[in-house]
């Protein structure tokens, strides 16, 4: 495929592959292993397959291969392995590069299960994790030395949309000799340069935008091909993480849409959250493309956009918190992100549960806190669903 494509025919076209019949939409490839025509055939493969020859589904498949080759393009990489997650994913970026006595530093602000595998994972293998506040570049500066392997951080954080400057953080590991692994849900394809800036690992949840419909669990490490090759490929096809085809051809199919949807999501959540700023119920709105937003001017210079979600605090906490989601009529109670719904979460009881008080209280991640992701409804009536349940607060929690 051409380099010269623009990113829209990219996600249509990148990586395809017909079979003899011409098909005109991606065909899945629902096979776990492939026939050989002789023994000796087999051996050879074996020793070494070609680049478009598969051995077994956990190794690599015509479809999952097809989605690889898209998602790699798009990211500006070299190579792309697919896995059944976004946490195998995670996992797997880390894991597969890491041995007891490695150190990793790593943003404070993340996701329950990324935090699982940094405090717990790693450090049941010997690995040092030291975490840090991923806005701060002197605290990379400090926490970053000869010894460090690897940094990782969210590039936008889950839930309160706090900015990692990945040129500058990438700098410093650099410096250092250390490998940058950026998980780059939020931030999205489509709004993040990340290898651009610096980063030499990408990671996705496919689950979110990529797929963009709620229908499939999905992730992908995007790198260079000697890493996902000589160091990712051997960990997942042995440790079984892999993506299968059914679902890579579910994602080939998301990636069509992704820049339209992602940039009509972007627009309507520009709306949203200069709707609720100053809404009197609220003490604090959260949207990178907001002016407010501390981080505003590296957001507009690292994506260009605001994103797709927006972060709000309801003064009066939990309860009046349960009674606006209660009251929401088009928006619905999930803890997905990315999908052409608008998805309402309350973080302090659902995806960051688990999290000791005091970490909750550090990352700003308050018992009236609401993520919203915004999806493909008019923004117009997604407006008036936020602004007619505020309004029932008070209402409700009196009777």
């Amino acid at each position: 495929m051409t380099k010269d494509w623009k990113t829209r025919t990219q996600l249509v076209h990148e990586g395809s592959r017909r079979s003899q019949y011409g098909e005109m939409a991606e065909a899945i490839f629902l096979t776990q292993g492939f026939v050989y025509p002789t023994a000796e055939a087999a051996e050879a493969r074996f020793l070494k397959a070609g680049d478009d020859e598969f051995i077994y589904a956990r190794y690599g498949n015509p479809t999952t291969r097809s989605f690889e080759e898209r998602i790699a393009a798009i990211e500006g990489t070299e190579d792309a392995f697919a896995t059944a997650s976004g946490m195998a994913a995670v996992s797997g970026a880390l894991m597969s590069m890491l041995r007891a006595g490695d150190h990793v530093v790593s943003s404070r602000a993340l996701f329950g299960s990324c935090l699982y595998i940094l405090e717990e994972v790693l450090a049941r293998y010997g690995v040092q994790v030291t975490f840090v506040d991923g806005a701060d570049l002197a605290a990379w500066e400090r926490a970053v030395t000869p010894a460090t392997k690897a940094v990782f951080f969210e590039s936008m954080s889950n839930p309160t949309l706090e900015l990692v400057d990945i040129e500058g953080v990438s700098a410093i590991a650099h410096r250092h000799g250390a490998i940058v692994i950026c998980d780059n849900v939020f931030s999205t394809p489509i709004f993040s340069r990340a290898v651009e800036q610096g980063a030499d690992v990408v990671v996705y949840s496919t689950t979110k935008h990529i797929d963009g419909q709620g229908r499939a669990l999905g992730g992908v490490i995007c790198a260079s091909r000697d890493f996902i090759r000589k160091t990712v490929e051997p960990y997942m096809k042995h440790t079984g993480g892999s993506m299968s085809p059914f679902t890579a051809w579910i994602m080939l199919n998301g990636m069509a849409t992704l820049d339209l949807r992602c940039r009509a999501m972007a627009d309507s959540a520009a709306r949203v959250a200069a709707a609720l700023q100053g809404h009197p119920a609220l003490s604090r709105v959260i949207f990178p493309g907001l002016d407010s937003h501390p981080q505003h001017g590296l957001a507009m210079r690292q994506m260009g956009s605001g994103g797709t979600l927006v972060a709000f605090d309801i003064a009066a906490g939990k309860e009046a918190a349960f009674a606006f989601m209660n009251a929401l009529q088009i928006i619905k109670i999930s803890n997905n992100l990315g999908d052409a719904k608008s998805i309402a979460t309350h973080p302090a009881t659902t995806t960051h549960q688990r999290l000791p008080q005091d970490q909750k209280d550090l990352l700003g991640i308050t018992p009236g806190l609401i993520r919203l992701s915004v999806g493909l409804e008019d923004a117009d009536d997604l407006i008036g669903d936020l602004l007619g349940a505020l309004s029932t607060i008070g209402r409700t929690m009196t009777t």
